[in-house]
């Protein structure tokens, strides 16, 4: 048996965990440079403010005046997201992150009522980490995920939902539409629609060889998981990723390469960071960088893709980065955009030592672990490579940022008497 317990307005609910002046007002957080609504709370969907919407137009619209704009404060986000795993983690046997706010529960074989399970669960959540929640339980992930949507959408409901039972489960199936599962796409939807079945009940009524003619095997898996059928087991460990990207938009135009080499610099530094945290190494490695399209500049976009040095070590994917950026760098343009996506990633424990390589395996592990460690305790960036800069005049525009609460020693909220 699973569970899927997903925060509310995720991004919001961190916000209004720690500016309770926030609570019960339309709240939506904005994209990498206060670009468009990533988030919402249901006062500012009531008022019309659609996801996705580009902050520019929104602000404008005299019906969303009374909405709070806010830039998005990844770092606390992502703290918040850290800490409800732990609470997770003392209530479940098994607890495995899907997304920074969803997380599936491993409910097998535990004694007594699930539903209230639940119920405590999300209320100690909403208490502990003040985020609130809804919960959706299944026998197979796709269920669980499906009866999570269904608590979710009952406004004033008790953000629950059990589809435990199959007879419940099938009658609710009537009258879910097809586009509310898990793993079908738009085009599968519209494919499906294309032949009557527009409910998850004419979805599963279907026939397997017939779902296999129109989805492949995927839809096939999906349409299983629907019926009771586990093709998703849990783990604990989510799959190796095979890819793993840092990018980012300016927060103004780069004109000139100290700039841009500053960026593209940071950018690997990241996304080596994440590598080590993973136990993984890249094998090879792309660099882009590009104008923007959408204005009336001179157009220019180049990307390189190259092999390299099996290696999770800062220094050595930042020094591979710079160079492939110099040779794409073209002087004459308003540069928007640039990117680090490290590529073809191996588990660091299983690949074979390097016979002649570039740097002291040895050397360069301990200073990782001691870069790794001194970041760790007083905060990402406290020990970062010179050429990263310090001014960062290109970072992203976020002009609405709230305090990093939760991981920046001078921003932490301070309790007066």
């Amino acid at each position: 048996m699973f569970a899927l317990i997903d925060g509310n307005s995720f991004y919001c609910s961190c916000e209004r965990a720690f500016d309770p002046t926030l609570r019960g007002k339309p709240l939506a957080v904005l994209s990498n440079n206060d670009g468009c609504a990533i988030a919402r709370t249901q006062e500012a969907k009531d008022l019309g403010l659609k996801m996705g919407e580009p902050w520019h137009l929104a602000s404008k619209r005299q019906e969303l005046k009374p909405v709070i704009w806010m830039s998005s404060n990844y770092a606390l986000y992502g703290d918040m997201s850290r800490r409800m795993y732990e609470l997770l983690c003392e209530e479940a046997p098994r607890v495995e992150p899907y997304s920074i706010d969803e997380m599936f529960l491993d409910y097998a074989g535990l004694p007594g009522d699930l539903l209230a399970l639940s119920a405590r669960i999300r209320e100690r959540v909403r208490t502990v980490a003040k985020i609130p929640t809804c919960v959706g339980i299944g026998p197979t992930k796709t269920i669980a995920k499906l009866a999570n949507k269904v608590a979710k959408g009952v406004r004033g409901g008790d953000g629950l939902c059990d589809f435990a039972r199959k007879e419940e489960r099938e009658e609710a199936y009537k009258t879910i539409p097809l586009g509310e599962v898990w793993g079908l796409g738009r085009a599968s939807v519209a494919k499906l629609a294309r032949r009557g079945v527009e409910s998850v009940a004419d979805f599963t009524a279907l026939r397997a060889d017939e779902v296999r003619e129109l989805l492949t095997v995927t839809g096939v898996r999906t349409q299983a998981e629907l019926k009771g059928t586990v093709c998703y087991p849990f783990s604990v460990s989510p799959l190796t990723r095979k890819s793993l990207a840092v990018t980012r938009s300016f927060g103004k135009p780069v004109l000139a390469w100290p700039d841009m080499e500053q960026a593209i610099a940071a950018y690997a530094t990241r996304a080596a960071e994440k590598l080590r945290r993973r136990g993984l190494v890249a094998t090879a490695m792309q660099v882009f960088l590009r104008t923007n399209e959408f204005n009336s500049d001179p157009k220019y976009a180049n990307q390189s893709t190259f092999e390299i040095e099996p290696t999770a070590d800062s220094f050595a994917l930042m020094g591979d980065a710079v160079r492939a950026g110099r040779r794409l760098w073209r002087d004459g343009f308003r540069y928007a955009k640039a990117g680090v996506v490290l590529l073809d990633l191996k588990p660091a424990a299983e690949l074979p030592q390097e016979l002649f390589a570039s740097r002291d395996p040895e050397r360069s592990a301990r200073l990782m672990i001691a870069l790794d460690t001194v970041n760790a305790r007083y905060g990402r960036q406290t020990l970062k490579p010179a050429v990263t800069g310090l001014g960062q005049s290109w970072s992203m525009r976020r002009q609405r940022l709230s305090p990093r609460y939760t991981t920046h020693f001078d921003e932490v909220l301070l309790a007066r008497a």
